[in-house]
């Protein structure tokens, strides 16, 4: 039986064979050992390389399942091939050298390191083919698994640095690991955004707050966009504009942040949006301009409905209609808000399940809000837009059916235009209307 004392003597009859003054030990027979080692380990890493490869690759393409291919794509094999070098490193210093050289130490430490190396690079690619599998499962879409990964290298990575120092300097690492009380405030700082993100991404994932695809806005960083990437320590979030904005993860717990993700997963996108009408435009309707909205279509009802209802009520209080100032008259702006929702239910794109209303504001200095609030069906945005720029469209396009005019200031004047039937003012009106500061600047 060959053993490695016997392999030894032949190594070292072999160099005698070249210079007697070889002998086991020797600096000179220490280098030749070195070199052999390494040419080895070499010659396997390239042997392996060439032959596993083009294994694997029928292998794989083979295979009809897709977890090998992830696996391939993100170097696992690659990496594993590196695990043969190692262990011929470990195995062939054992037999050229003796267990008290000081290069069989070196060498055996290193190939221990590779090894260790190895290991932790094979195992990170695992977590990469782990985390490419799930984001395929439904489960994806409610909690990403981005910063439990990032976690576990990070685990692991502290682990292999403790276990490479503990084998350089021959100390147990259960020592090392005890030193370490001393230093955990300095630990604390370094590692400050990771456990900040790490119980963050606890609580988002517990609680389903955000995951990657949800639509965020955040006023304080200046973020509109969608979640690219959640990870540890960093929130990637492509905004609108297609830049790319950097959050701390721990931020997304702390900060007030707009998720729109409910917006997208209800049966619309909320249209909420305001015309100021000019008070000066509101009037009671004559019968004659009653008789004219009355033609259209969506509030012909209503108006007969509105008609039937004030001669009642005239006639239960021995009310005259040609007395202006006790009856009761429709108005235009009333006839106008009657007439939007009645459009509105009947437009096919706004959802007539969810609230649907137009309501008027507190009038303030810039006329009378009328405020349309109701839902789109269609939430993608350049479809959600133009649906809201057709109404709106409409509306401003009605308004003068009705004898109504929308608020608009004047540049040069700072004020309403006159109600006076929607012709322009006069040059007395400029006049009596230009601000003092232009006066001034006139005079002089």
């Amino acid at each position: 039986m060959v053993t490695a004392e016997t392999l030894r003597e032949r190594f070292v009859a072999l160099l005698q064979n070249l210079d007697a003054s070889i002998v086991l030990n020797s600096t000179l027979y220490n280098a030749f050992a070195l070199g052999v080692v390494l040419a080895i380990a070499l010659i396997t890493l390239l042997v392996s390389r060439v032959l596993l490869r083009s294994v694997i690759n029928k292998w794989i393409l083979k295979s009809r399942t897709r977890w090998d291919d992830a696996l391939h794509n993100h170097g696992f094999f690659n990496r594993l091939i590196h695990l043969l070098p190692a262990i011929t490193i470990f195995l062939t210093a054992q037999v050229l050298l003796t267990s008290d050289s000081l290069m069989h130490n070196m060498l055996l430490k290193t190939s221990l390191l590779y090894l260790m190396f190895t290991g932790v690079l094979c195992f990170s690619a695992l977590l990469n083919t782990l985390e490419d599998w799930y984001n395929t499962t439904p489960f994806a879409a409610q909690a990403s698994i981005t910063g439990f990964v990032q976690v576990a290298k990070l685990i692991v990575v502290i682990l292999f640095l403790l276990l490479s120092v503990s084998l350089i300097v021959d100390r147990n690492p259960l020592l090392l690991l005890s030193g370490l009380t001393a230093i955990a405030a300095v630990l604390l700082l370094i590692f400050r955004d990771t456990i900040l993100g790490f119980v963050a991404g606890i609580q988002i994932t517990a609680n389903r707050l955000f995951t990657n695809g949800d639509w965020i806005q955040v006023d304080k960083f200046a973020v509109d966009g969608e979640i690219i990437e959640l990870g540890l320590t960093n929130v990637k979030v492509r905004n609108w504009d297609n830049t790319i904005s950097t959050i701390p993860t721990y931020s997304l717990t702390n900060e007030a942040i707009k998720n729109w993700r409910g917006m997208q997963e209800s049966g619309g996108r909320r249209i909420k949006r305001s015309v100021y009408v000019d008070i000066h435009s509101i009037k009671l309707y004559n019968d004659e301009s009653l008789k004219k909205v009355a033609k259209i279509r969506f509030i012909a009802d209503y108006i007969a409905a509105k008609v039937d209802e004030l001669q009642r009520y005239h006639k239960d209080n021995s009310i005259d209609e040609s007395d202006l100032l006790n009856r009761r008259a429709l108005s235009n702006i009333g006839t106008f808000r009657a007439y939007l929702e009645a459009y509105l239910t009947k437009h096919p794109k706004i959802n007539q399940d969810m609230t649907l209303m137009v309501r008027q504001l507190p009038p303030n200095e810039l006329g009378l809000p009328l405020e349309v609030y109701c839902f789109c069906r269609d939430k993608s945005w350049v479809a959600y837009e133009k649906v809201q720029a057709d109404i709106f469209d409409h509306i401003m396009a009605m308004m003068p059916q009705f004898e109504l005019r929308a608020y608009q200031r004047d540049s040069h004047l700072g004020n309403f235009m006159p109600a006076n039937q929607g012709q322009p003012p006069s040059a007395e009106t400029l006049c009596d209307e230009t601000p003092k500061a232009h006066q001034a600047d006139k005079k002089k």
